[in-house]
């Protein structure tokens, strides 16, 4: 049992160090110049010259206008319709029923 022990352990050994570890690389650091104290202003340039005003064009020339179209002619005027018949008076004695519209 003691051996059993001991031999998992050399082999948990053995087992992690035959792992490829990664290389690191480190970079090399990079110099940065610093400037000295600045130098003094140059001369103010010059004021450039004004451009010329655009010129302007002509103006273009005015449509015509165009006719008023002619009127329609008027339709026939349509036939009286035909006059119904006259009902017939209620005879004594009949009942007259009103049913109310539905709303």
């Amino acid at each position: 049992m003691k051996y059993a022990i001991v031999l998992a352990a050399v082999a948990a050994a053995f087992a992690l160090t035959a792992c490829e570890r990664p290389v690191v690389v480190t970079p090399a650091p990079t110099v940065v110049a610093v400037p000295g104290p600045a130098g003094p202003a140059g001369a103010t340039g010059a004021t450039g010259q004004a451009g010329s005003a655009a010129m302007k064009g002509d103006t273009g020339a005015t449509g015509a206008t165009g006719g008023t179209g002619a009127t329609g002619t008027t339709g026939a005027t349509g036939n009286t319709g035909a006059t119904g018949a006259e009902g017939s008076t209620g005879k004594p004695g009949e009942t007259v029923v009103i049913v109310p519209a539905r709303r």
